[in-house]
């Protein structure tokens, strides 16, 4: 069962900025560049679009207006809203049953919000399916850094420092102490390149700060 992010939404972007030394926006804003490279005015849609960054980032790269943006929590569109001044539409809606017609958008982004999807590959599959053949999908997701060496030190920061952060700054210790066990239950690398080929993409990795966020960049072949 996916947490509810009713009860973080306002002290989210500030926490988010905090826990990644300020590097989220770096990722969103290299990820959205590459959605959009290339492509004159192209529809996009953020899936899991939280408090709305990766969507901002689109449209600064080029996407056209509203940018679309999907989400469970109300509360976090609602801080969306109130904070960019690009024109969107926001969409209270699960990820696993978008509402939208077949081959609607050029480029689909989730960032930081699919490792909550409660059935990932139903998740998957609708992403790929709002997608146009040609499209592009690009998906950030926190992980676990490969190399053992850095492990107890990441392990350390994640199961106490994080949780320690969130009882202090958002007095919420439980959201954040399910954000490094999500995080490990995620798949990773090989595993999830592997749902992802399943639906017919092609993809590549790219690790980010060690491997503590990885950027899977998706293609949808012609039809």
């Amino acid at each position: 069962m996916a947490y509810d992010f009713d009860k973080i939404a306002e002290n989210y972007d500030r926490l988010n900025h905090l826990m990644t030394f300020g590097m989220d926006r770096r990722w969103r804003r290299r990820g959205a560049k590459w959605l959009t490279k290339g492509l004159w005015r192209p529809k996009c849609l953020d899936v899991a679009a939280g408090t709305g960054d990766l969507a901002f980032e689109m449209y600064c790269a080029g996407a056209d207006e509203p940018v679309v943006c999907v989400d469970l929590s109300e509360k976090m569109l609602d801080i969306a809203r109130s904070k960019m001044s690009l024109e969107a539409e926001y969409i209270v809606a699960d990820a696993e049953s978008l509402p939208f017609g077949d081959e609607g958008f050029d480029c689909v982004g989730c960032a930081f919000g699919i490792r909550n999807f409660v059935h990932l590959e139903q998740g998957l599959a609708e992403m790929v399916r709002v997608l146009k053949p040609g499209g592009r999908m690009m998906i950030l997701e926190m992980s676990t850094p490969d190399d053992k060496t850095l492990r107890p030190f990441y392990n350390i920061y994640t199961r106490l420092v994080i949780p320690w952060l969130g009882e202090r700054l958002a007095n919420n210790r439980e959201a954040y102490t399910y954000l490094p066990d999500s995080i490990e239950r995620f798949p990773k690398g090989k595993k999830m390149i592997a749902k992802l080929e399943s639906l017919g993409l092609k993809v590549r990795q790219r690790k980010l700060f060690f491997g503590v966020c990885r950027c899977y960049r998706c293609t949808k072949p012609q039809s």
